[in-house]
């Protein structure tokens, strides 16, 4: 490409050589370029000698001369308006609170020293000096999971989309009590009812372990249905009282870290996204038969991409053999007892 602009440039000197009385618009028109590029050209062209060469190669725009530095005076004044805001600023100023007071300190304006002109010098200088510490990103480490089926997590999720009933509850209408497991992250137990109390929390939970077993640990929120006091002064609540006696563990999440209780805040996630925002149930038959359709798609057909799962379903059944497997109670048993197939050989490889 420089060798076409090259040449443009002798065409030109050229034309001005032969047709010194020529337009800018003629020149443009016979050199093909516009008329800014040629009035840019003709004043360097008369100013060097006809036979320099050079002038016909490009010049660059980067600095030729490498701008001046702060001064030492300069600095130790942004660093004093740092470490001692003026009166009135009720906080640590930053680079741009920085560059709009530097201009108008009285001190630096009778010097006439060259003061910063963007909020990125300054904020090089502050840098330099250790007023702005280097953010110090969290190494995460993934936890370990669980056996499977020893770790269930638990939680309500409000069915949004049914309107409030006028002569009965006008917030939380239809809810949905979710069991996920921590080992394999499957969707253990999905129960929608309207009248989610203490009491038919502890009878839905009592049905849970007797149908899929003891699990050695649950871990819920602090909502009064599970733990009758979000501070835990109270008496334990009857649902604690009960997995104690069965020798189940009960971990409370900390107030305001639902992280703690994230396979079953993941799956609320995925639910709303993919099931109630799509349908959109309006009652509470409606919310029960989204519910058990999305269910047998979370566990079976949909891909998970937790660690526990490989990108496939949580109850990934490749072959007629791993079908003994679908009774909760028996899952892992099944597995093991199972011929391993091309598929479920790794699982069956694992287990002990």
């Amino acid at each position: 490409m420089e060798a076409v602009y090259s040449a443009a440039r002798a065409n030109l000197r050229r034309l001005l050589t032969q047709h010194p009385a020529w337009t800018r618009k003629q020149y443009a028109q016979a050199v093909g370029m516009s008329q800014g590029w040629v009035k840019k050209w003709v004043k360097r062209l008369r100013e060097a000698p006809p036979e320099d060469q050079a002038v016909l190669h490009s010049q660059s725009r980067a600095r030729q001369h490498p701008p001046e530095r702060i001064s030492e005076a300069v600095v130790d004044r942004l660093l004093q308006l740092r470490d001692q805001p003026p009166e009135g600023l009720g906080r640590t100023p930053g680079p741009k609170a920085l560059l709009y007071y530097l201009p108008r300190d009285v001190e630096l304006a009778a010097t006439g020293q060259r003061l910063p002109r963007s909020s990125r010098t300054i904020y090089r200088l502050l840098r330099q000096a250790g007023r702005i510490q280097r953010r110090v990103l969290a190494q995460h480490e993934p936890l370990e999971r669980p056996a499977p089926m020893s770790q269930w997590q638990l939680d309500f999720k409000d069915a949004s989309s049914v309107p409030a009933d006028p002569f009965g509850k006008r917030l939380h209408v239809v809810e949905v009590l979710n069991a996920v497991d921590m080992g394999t992250s499957v969707l253990v137990s999905a129960q929608v009812r309207a009248d989610f109390t203490a009491e038919t929390t502890l009878e839905l939970v009592s049905e849970l372990v007797r149908t899929h077993g003891c699990p050695q640990q649950l871990t819920v929120d602090r909502d009064v249905r599970f733990v009758s006091s979000p501070q835990g002064s109270d008496f334990p609540s009857a649902l604690v009282r009960f997995c104690h006696c069965l020798g189940i563990a009960v971990r409370l999440c900390d107030p305001q870290h639902p992280q703690q209780n994230g396979f079953v805040e993941r799956y609320h996630r995925s639910s709303q996204a993919e099931c109630l925002a799509v349908y959109r149930p309006h009652t509470l038959e409606e919310v029960q038969a989204v519910t058990a359709e999305f269910e047998q798609h979370y566990n079976y057909e949909r891909p998970h991409q937790g660690l526990s799962c490989g990108n496939r379903p949580p109850l990934f059944l490749p072959c007629p053999n791993c079908l003994r497997c679908l009774t909760w109670s028996t899952l892992i048993a099944g597995w093991r007892k199972a011929p391993a197939c091309q598929w479920c050989a790794p699982s069956a490889a694992r287990a002990p």
